[in-house]
């Protein structure tokens, strides 16, 4: 078991809910609206309780519950535009994004915000999304294989002049990004992440990404995907950092808590998330070692569809906040949350969980949990 970042403080994200329907696949009422209007002052609340980083969700066509949605790359850069400290994660789609398109849109984010821009590298799940546009439809691993030249082209035109890259997915000539994002030695290049559970996922984050982002995850399989992330890493000298999905229910009784979740389930939009796990349950099964997104979901776990409730921070502030050091203890080092209602759960979270999570994290030095 890892202890790397057991010094430092955990960090927190938030989904952007740049997506209608919420973060649950429910007719429950959710307090949350996907516009521009309620996501401005949502990202404001968020960086003034304790939140580091936001994430905005990327869907190209109105599908399962996500009926309206808002680009990623350009709605993310109005967020940046709106907060101060805020670090907003666009996600994008490789064979969609030319990366050095995306690189340049990424130079100019960067310099807009003072520094506050990253992506997230999603392979792609949603078939009719790539065959709708006519775009070529590759099986899993052919598609980690392009986010990996993905990865890999975009940071060398963010940190390197001339570039010349060959690649079975990219060829770059002699290529020179001007101005280049706000380099420093703490942040050499805008960050990136790489999303996904499979072999294949953890593989391109250890040997090309700065961050690995899960799909949520119990105890066991966190250990599981950070050893094998971190074994990958070392292999190549280099370091990557661990986030992990969890849908939060903070409540003042575990009681409150536990009948928000069974009354999610029970309301469950059926066809909604049943053609969701039709379309995305081929993405884990089609690997080899059937370890991919999704693949081992139930429908109850898909009612979130970053099977967030398998993550269990449900319950009072003390519970999550004692699951949330736990989880640190492994060597996560962010915690992407959802929400039901996002502005006052949010502000809910800053006030009473954070500050009990900052407390344990004080109290545990590196000596006493080794």
């Amino acid at each position: 078991m890892s202890t790397d970042s057991i010094a430092d403080q955990i960090k927190f994200a938030y989904w952007v809910p740049n997506v209608s329907g919420g973060l649950v696949t429910s007719t429950i009422e959710q307090r949350t609206d996907w516009g521009y209007d309620y996501n401005i002052k949502l990202a404001q609340t968020a960086e003034n309780n304790g939140f580091e980083y936001a994430l905005s969700q990327v869907r190209y066509e109105a599908s399962y519950g996500a009926e309206y949605q808002h680009e990623s790359t350009s709605f993310s850069l109005a967020l940046l535009l709106a907060t101060q400290r805020l670090k907003v994660i666009a996600a994008v789609h490789p064979g969609l994004w030319h990366p050095a398109v995306l690189a340049k849109l990424g130079a100019t984010a960067d310099h807009l915000s003072k520094g506050r821009f990253a992506i997230n590298v999603v392979s792609g799940w949603f078939k009719d999304e790539f065959t709708h546009l006519g775009e070529p439809w590759l099986e899993h691993d052919e598609r980690y294989r392009r986010s990996g030249e993905f990865l890999e082209v975009i940071r060398k035109i963010w940190t390197e002049d001339n570039v010349d890259y060959r690649g079975d997915f990219y060829r770059i000539h002699d290529f020179t990004l001007k101005p280049k994002p706000l380099n420093t030695p703490e942040r050499p290049n805008p960050e990136l992440f790489q999303g996904g559970n499979s072999t294949a996922a953890r593989n391109n984050a250890g040997r090309f990404a700065d961050w690995y982002f899960s799909n949520g995850k119990d105890f066991d399989g966190v250990t599981e995907q950070i050893d094998d992330l971190r074994a990958v890493a070392q292999a190549h000298n280099r370091s990557v950092k661990f986030g992990l999905n969890g849908f939060i229910i903070a409540r003042d009784t575990e009681k409150e808590a536990r009948d928000t979740l069974r009354e999610i389930v029970e309301k469950a939009n059926r066809p909604a998330v049943e053609g969701f796990r039709d379309a995305v349950q081929q993405a884990g099964n089609s690997t080899g070692d059937k370890k991919g997104m999704w693949a081992d979901s139930t429908f109850e776990d898909l009612v979130q569809y970053n099977d967030g409730f398998k993550t269990q921070l449900i319950g009072t502030p003390e519970q999550i906040a004692e699951r949330i050091v736990a989880y640190k203890r492994l060597g996560v080092d962010l915690i992407l949350g959802g929400f039901l209602h996002f502005q006052e759960e949010i502000e809910y979270f800053g006030e009473k969980v954070l500050p009990l999570v900052r407390e344990l994290e004080a109290s545990q030095t590196p000596a006493a949990v080794l």
